[in-house]
């Protein structure tokens, strides 16, 4: 019996999330599934008209979300959480179905959104401020968040929910309507987002709920669209994930309009290994991390420094675990490797490769792999690359499973490698010595914004703050004190006494 066709369930799955039919059947963009190439859907793109009508929808749905109090704002996350444990399979599986994820991976996804919820509903009660010292007398000092503005959301095809999720519900919390453009690439998950959203905000409503229209809004479309997003004075933050090509375009002009960006861009991760390292351990961690996803993570594992002493040992087993992994059909349960979102990956991959090769590197792996029945998918074997230094392709990210391997002698030597790259998102170490532990953790190790140890880069929770420095572009989503970028911050300054002491001993008497 032959598969179903991937369009036909695609729509079952949209209608039962609650996708009004018109929308992914009637539009002009395609949309194909990386599983094999066909496709599963039309979207309507949006007008630049359209899209600045939405932002003005979100800008009026501001003025009235900003005056409901922060715990109702959170009873309205708390039902999209619920929302999205009733719908985690069928949204699950169109993520695997539009991004090509394996089915623990779709699945994953889903519950990262429903976590958020979780941390975003809790923070609801937690927006906290400050009651800072004063040096005048019967004067009080404090400060306090308020919400903002429009928030806009730019995310892209390897997480085509989660980060949305990220920033949206902390934002609705926060006082904040969400304009979200997702990545072409995987616009019926945001659609599919959309619908679950309204169904939990009708709920919201019936149980006495004041909320506006036009707390979200989704924007559907290319760069132009995107544009009309980074340029609007209406939206005063903007939270952009993609390239640190696209982080380039997009930052200057945010900053020209002096609205506040939260750039999510390129990562070049590496581990070192350390003599003391437990290898069945940082095996595991690091096929995850490089393998998982078909590479196609911002924080996978891309360049791996392992001592020379256990070398050899280590990479035996390497190139054994990579022969060993399944690459095929994301949707079946052996599958550890689906397909790279497109063609152009391949070729990027490819470039990459044959670069690497060029300059001394051994390549094992690497090649396209045949999956009967979705020849239209492109499928690889993941790469493990030995290389002889730092250079060539290394220093650069490829968004595909190509691992490069390097040998060092002295920890600092490897912890110097692992800092000098463009890109600072994450990192980590494998190590049983408490001072290696501890020197890639403080201010003179990891330049990253995360800091593993004895876990790989990639897989990071909600509960830290997800971002990097350097071209990574210096962003936090999630978890931590993340939320702050969604308000403004005003210091307050209150006198209930008499007199009006002036603060640094200033005089200033003036006759009345």
């Amino acid at each position: 019996m032959s598969a179903r066709p991937l369009a036909a369930e695609t729509h079952d799955l949209l209608t039962v999330l609650g996708v009004d039919r018109a929308l992914f059947t009637t539009g002009t963009l395609s949309v194909s599934s990386p599983i094999d190439g066909s496709e599963i859907g039309r979207v309507i793109e949006h007008e630049a008209e359209e899209a600045e009508a939405a932002i003005g929808r979100a800008d009026a749905a501001f003025r009235a979300w900003r005056l409901v109090p922060a715990p109702k704002r959170g009873e309205l996350v708390r039902l999209l959480g619920e929302e999205l444990r009733a719908h985690k399979a069928e949204l699950g599986r169109l993520v695997t179905i539009e991004a090509g994820k394996i089915v623990s991976e779709g699945l994953g996804e889903v519950q990262e959104m429903i976590d958020i919820c979780d941390f975003a509903v809790g923070l609801s009660r937690q927006l906290y401020g400050l009651t800072i010292a004063t040096e005048r007398p019967s004067h009080r000092m404090m400060e306090t968040w308020h919400p903002i503005g429009v928030v806009g959301v730019i995310s892209a095809f390897n997480f085509p929910v989660a980060v949305w999720s990220w920033n949206a519900a902390l934002a609705f919390v926060c006082g904040d309507p969400v304009v979200w453009k997702p990545s072409e690439k995987t616009p019926l998950t945001a659609l599919a987002v959309g619908a679950l959203f309204a169904r939990a905000l009708h709920r919201y409503r019936e149980a006495g709920g004041e909320a506006p229209d036009g707390l979200l809004e989704i924007l559907l479309g290319g760069r132009p669209i995107g544009e009309i997003l980074v340029d609007d004075p209406r939206v005063p933050v903007l939270s952009a994930t993609g390239s640190t090509a696209m982080g380039r375009a997009v930052g200057p002009r945010l900053a020209k309009r002096f609205a506040r960006a939260i750039l999510e861009l390129g990562g070049n991760n590496a581990a070192i290994v350390c003599p003391s390292a437990d290898l069945d351990l940082s095996l595991r961690a690091i096929a995850f991390s490089a393998i998982g996803t078909a590479g196609q993570r911002c924080t996978s594992l891309r360049r791996l420094f392992v001592h020379d002493s256990i070398y050899d040992t280590l990479v035996t087993r390497l190139r054994r675990a990579y022969g060993s992994v399944t690459v095929g059909d994301p949707s079946k349960p052996e599958t550890l490797v689906g397909p790279l979102i497109d063609p152009a990956a391949w070729d990027k991959m490819k470039k990459a490769l044959d670069a690497a090769r060029e300059v001394g590197g051994t390549v094992t792996g690497g090649a396209r792999v045949n999956v009967p029945g979705r020849e239209g998918g492109v499928y690889v074997a993941p790469a493990l690359v030995e290389m002889p230094s730092q250079g060539g392709p290394v220093t650069e990210e490829t968004f595909a499973p190509i691992l490069y391997v390097m040998r060092y002698t002295k920890f600092e030597t490897a912890l110097k490698l692992n800092n000098s790259v463009v890109q600072g998102l994450s990192s980590s170490v494998f190590t049983n010595d408490l001072r290696e532990a501890e020197l890639f953790v403080s201010a003179q190790g990891s330049d990253c914004g995360i800091a593993n140890v004895n876990i790989g880069p990639s897989g990071a929770e909600i509960g830290g703050a997800f971002g990097g420095e350097k071209e990574t572009g210096g962003g936090r989503e999630a978890g931590s004190d993340a939320w702050k970028a969604y308000m403004r911050r005003a210091t307050n300054t209150i006198n209930y006494g008499r007199t009006l002491p002036l603060a640094q001993g200033v005089t200033f008497d003036v006759e009345s």
